[in-house]
């Protein structure tokens, strides 16, 4: 097939091309700005456009063009797209340069996710939180079981070649059919376009409110998704968490994991990742194992050989004048923020930490707003670093973004502590480099957190 990607750069459209690049298809795509994503993708073999998007970009003989949820209906290369479904579907009996269009399919990025779970026995990671992780040591712990999964997750995954897809072989069948596993978002309900077998369930929180409004249509949006598994259908839940609590039907098979429990006692011996959070993701993927009838020694084996993932709690040495180290970490829900530097606290009890946070998206920063001031006063760390919101182009809200701004929150965190001194708002990360060439002293913790643009104008030029 040819298969054209609107949005290819991104972690999870990039996952959906490497895997029918690797299953032999003709891939191109595109997008806005070259990044290491998108250079590896060209690297193995796909044809991508960088620039703004153009109606030419799709190739007129496509088979299938698959766009990212970011892309809006209006993006040309969208709009093309249609325009050449609807033109040969008028007329069917076509037989020039258009015809092979007659059979195009155009798909959302989780509608074409939601194509493969239809012809594999499928487990989902799903909650608000720890997705990416958990779905990464069930993977390897499958792997090492000698499962041979399908892997699509959300970050790049060293084991499988600093990438976020691993193409099984299907050697190993369930139900007469090939292992996927896969991270299930929540955002936009995306979830509901898959069909799993097993649901793994981290945690629920109320995020995304400018699709959900409120936690109620939260829950129902879950209940509706693991009303999604088959007959014989099972979920791993998190029984510590009442929301999870709420939703998980009795309907199916439910095998629960809790921090309470004895085997937590082992996690926290083997894993090398920091913070509680991440003991939680453990024992999911633990207790995924044990459903599978896997050895716990294969699974404690995987779990100990967990170096952690891209962008989660990833941690660089720097080898600079300051010798410092860096924590580069996508988290960007409050929740995220306290566990995060909690686990930093934990892992450098004695060193100084900084913080350098990009609020994602105006919309969440209102939503949130007192959840990020209280727990910014709150955490422990030494500076407390803001940029400028993050704008998420076509899901702001122009009337919000009159009314928040991170200097406001800044200084509402500062009246939330005893030690407002340790707050600074640094709207440019340009001058956040000068800021800290000039501060550092050495030895210390610098996380840099934030789902936008932090990563390739802070990290990269801090780490290259």
């Amino acid at each position: 097939m040819k298969i054209h990607f609107i949005g290819i750069g991104g972690i999870g459209v990039s996952a959906i091309a490497k895997y029918y690049l690797q299953k032999g298809n003709e891939i191109g795509g595109s997008d806005l700005t070259e990044t290491e994503i998108t250079e590896a993708l060209r690297s193995q073999g796909a044809h991508i456009s960088i620039g703004r998007h153009k109606a030419e970009n799709t190739p007129r003989d496509a088979d299938m063009v698959i766009y990212s949820p970011a892309i809006q209906q209006s993006n040309p290369e969208l709009q093309q797209a249609y325009a050449l479904r609807d033109r040969t579907s008028k007329n069917t009996n076509w037989r020039n340069e258009f015809a092979r269009g007659t059979q195009m399919q155009i798909l959302s990025y989780p509608q074409a996710l939601g194509e493969l779970t239809k012809n594999h026995y499928t487990i989902a990671v799903s909650g608000t939180h720890g997705k990416s992780t958990t779905t990464t040591i069930i993977a390897l712990i499958l792997v090492k079981a000698g499962l041979d999964p399908t892997v699509i997750v959300g970050t790049k995954v060293k084991e499988f070649g600093d990438t976020n897809c691993r193409v099984g072989k299907e050697r190993y069948l369930i139900k007469g059919k090939s292992i996927l596993v896969i991270e299930a978002d929540e955002h936009f309900a995306s979830f509901l376009n898959y069909w799993p077998d097993i649901i793994v369930l981290t945690n629920i929180e109320p995020d995304h409110l400018d699709y959900y409004k409120n936690l109620g249509n939260i829950l129902k949006a879950f209940r509706t998704y693991i009303l999604r598994l088959p007959k014989g259908g099972i979920v791993v839940a998190n029984r510590d968490d009442a929301n999870v609590n709420k939703v998980v039907s009795k309907k199916y098979v439910t095998h629960y994991f809790s921090n309470q429990y004895q085997a937590v006692r082992k996690l926290r011996e083997i894993i090398k990742v920091p913070g509680e959070h991440n003991i939680s993701n453990a024992h999911a993927a633990l207790t995924l194992a044990r459903v599978l009838k896997i050895p716990d020694q294969k699974s404690y084996q995987a779990i100990s050989a967990f170096r952690g993932t891209w962008r989660r709690f990833e941690i660089f040495d720097l080898d600079s004048p300051q010798s410092f180290t860096l924590v580069s970490d996508y988290g960007h829900h409050p929740t995220e923020l306290k566990v995060t530097v909690e686990a930093a606290r934990s892992k450098w009890p004695k060193r100084k930490i900084w913080l350098i946070f990009q609020p994602h998206q105006y919309q969440r920063t209102y939503y949130f707003f007192r959840d990020y001031a209280r727990i910014l006063a709150e955490i422990p760390a030494d500076k407390i670093i803001l940029t400028k919101i993050y704008d998420v182009a076509g899901r702001e809200d122009k009337t919000i973004k009159d009314k928040i701004s991170s200097r406001t929150l800044i200084d509402t965190a500062k009246k939330r502590t005893k030690t407002p001194e340790r707050f600074l708002y640094i709207p440019t990360f340009k001058s956040i480099q000068a800021y800290m060439q000039k501060n550092l002293e050495g030895n210390e913790v610098v996380i840099v957190m934030g789902a936008g643009d932090i990563y390739s104008k802070l990290t990269i030029p801090l780490t290259a």
